[in-house]
C-alpha cells in the first residue's frame, strides 16, 4: 500500500482511539451517579479501643508529704546541783510518770535538814523558856498588884512590873515567829533532799513515755536546772505537713487520713486531723495540719518521712470513664460515644470532674454506654468506626 493510501487509515485509527477513551470517561462518570446525585468517596472505618461507662463511687485524693513529730516532750533536769550517783535509764527505755530517774549524792542535804532539824529544836528551846519567864512576869505583877491594895506597893513598884510582863510577852511572840521560821526552813531542807531524786513527772498523756537521748553520764556534777534526759511521748504520735490554699478549705479536724512511710512500705496507718493552722506562713503560703495517729508498737517515730493521703471529696454515684477517652474539639472537652448501630460516634461535651488515678468523673446528669478510649484523635462527630476486636474494657 502507497503512503497516500496508509495516511487516512492513520488517522482513522486516531479518531477511533481518541473517541473510545471519551466513550470510557463518560461511562465511568455515569456509572458514579446515583439518581443523578454525584456519590461522593466513602472514608474508611477508623479502629478504636472502647471501654464501658461505669457508675458507682469515686473519691478525690490528695497525698501530703510530711514528718512524724512527739506528740510531746520534755527535759528532764535536776533542780538542785550535785554528782550524779545513779541513771536508771537509757536511750529508748521506757517511763513511768513519777519514776525516779537518777539519783544525786546528797550528803550536803542530808546535812541541811540536821542543821535545821538543830535550829528548830533550840527555837523551840527559847520559846519554853520566854514561856517560862513571861509566866514569872505576869505572878510578879499580880503580887504587886496586891501589894498595892493592902497599900504597902508604890505605882512605880507596879509600872516596872508591868513593863517586863510585857517584855515577856513580846519575847514569847518572838520566839513563837522563829519556831514557824525554823520549821519552813526545815521543810526546805527536806524538799531540796527530795529533789537529789530526780523524778520524770509530767501533767496530762499517756503513763508511759520514753527516753529520746540522755545527756550524761553517772559521776558527772550537774548545775541545776542542767539537762539530765529527754522523755517523749510516742503513743499517740503526731504527724506534720503543710498545705496551700486550693486544699486549705477543703481540710477539717476529724477528717480521717491514711498515713504510709518508707520504713512499712506494705502497711498504712490510720490518722486523724486534729488541728489546723488558722495562719498562712508568709515564706511558704503554707499553713500547718497537725495529726494524730495510733502508735500502741511504738513503731512509727519522731523524725519519720510519711506520705498522708487524704480524702478531699466523694461521690457516691459518679458517672466514670478512663481519663484517656476525655479529648477536645474546638477547645472544648467531651468524649466520643459508640453510637447504637456499633459502627460510628457521637461527639458529646462533657464538664470533667474527679480524678482518681485513671478513673475521671464526667459531670454530667445520665450518660451510659461505652466511649472511645483510643484513636479518637482520628474521629469527628458521626465518624466510622471498627472496634479492634478484645479492646473493650469492662470498666475504666
Amino acid at each position: 500500500m502507497t503512503a497516500p493510501r496508509r495516511r487516512p487509515l492513520i488517522l482513522l485509527l486516531l479518531v477511533l482511539g481518541v473517541g473510545g477513551l471519551l466513550a470510557w470517561a463518560i461511562l465511568g462518570r455515569f456509572e458514579a451517579m446515583e439518581g443523578g446525585v454525584a456519590v461522593k468517596a466513602k472514608k474508611p472505618p477508623v479502629p478504636v479501643e472502647v471501654a464501658v461507662i461505669e457508675h458507682g463511687p469515686i473519691e478525690l485524693l490528695r497525698t501530703f508529704t510530711g514528718t512524724l513529730e512527739a506528740r510531746a516532750e520534755f527535759v528532764v533536769a535536776p533542780k538542785v546541783a550535785g554528782r550524779v550517783e545513779q541513771i536508771n535509764l537509757d536511750l529508748a527505755d521506757e517511763v513511768t510518770r513519777g519514776q525516779i530517774v537518777a539519783l544525786l549524792d546528797d550528803a550536803e542535804y542530808v546535812q541541811a535538814v540536821a542543821r535545821a532539824q538543830a535550829d528548830l529544836e533550840i527555837t523551840r528551846a527559847s520559846n519554853i523558856e520566854a514561856d517560862s519567864l513571861l509566866q514569872i512576869a505576869e505572878r510578879e505583877l499580880s503580887r504587886i498588884d496586891d501589894l498595892r491594895g493592902r497599900g504597902v506597893s508604890s505605882e512605880s513598884q507596879r509600872d516596872v512590873a508591868k513593863a517586863e510582863q510585857l517584855a515577856k510577852q513580846a519575847q514569847v511572840k518572838v520566839t513563837t515567829a522563829r519556831i514557824a521560821s525554823a520549821v519552813a526552813d526545815l521543810e526546805a531542807a527536806r524538799i531540796r533532799l527530795g529533789y537529789t531524786q530526780v523524778k520524770a513527772d509530767w501533767h496530762g498523756g499517756s503513763e508511759r513515755r520514753v527516753v529520746a537521748e540522755r545527756y550524761v553520764d553517772e559521776g558527772e556534777t550537774l548545775a541545776a536546772n542542767a539537762p539530765l534526759l529527754r522523755i517523749v511521748e510516742l503513743d499517740p504520735i503526731t504527724a506534720v505537713f503543710f498545705v496551700t490554699e486550693r486544699d486549705y478549705a477543703r481540710l477539717h479536724p476529724g477528717q480521717s487520713v491514711s498515713l504510709s512511710t518508707d520504713a512499712f512500705p506494705d502497711e498504712s496507718f490510720a490518722g486523724e486531723i486534729q488541728r489546723i493552722a488558722p495562719v498562712f506562713r508568709e515564706s511558704t503560703r503554707q499553713a500547718r495540719v497537725e495529726l494524730q495517729v495510733s502508735n500502741p508498737d511504738l513503731r512509727l517515730k519522731p523524725g519519720m518521712f510519711v506520705r498522708a493521703t487524704v480524702t478531699l471529696e466523694q461521690v457516691e454515684q459518679a458517672v466514670i470513664v478512663p481519663q484517656q477517652a476525655l479529648t477536645s474539639r474546638d477547645g472544648r472537652a467531651g468524649v466520643f460515644m459508640v453510637g447504637p448501630d456499633d459502627a460510628s460516634v457521637v461527639w458529646r461535651v462533657v464538664e470533667p470532674g474527679i480524678l482518681q488515678g485513671d478513673r475521671l468523673q464526667l459531670d454530667v446528669a445520665d450518660l451510659d454506654g461505652r466511649v472511645v478510649v483510643l484513636g479518637q484523635q482520628l474521629l469527628d462527630d458521626g465518624a466510622p468506626i471498627r472496634i479492634t476486636p478484645d479492646k473493650v474494657t469492662a470498666k475504666p
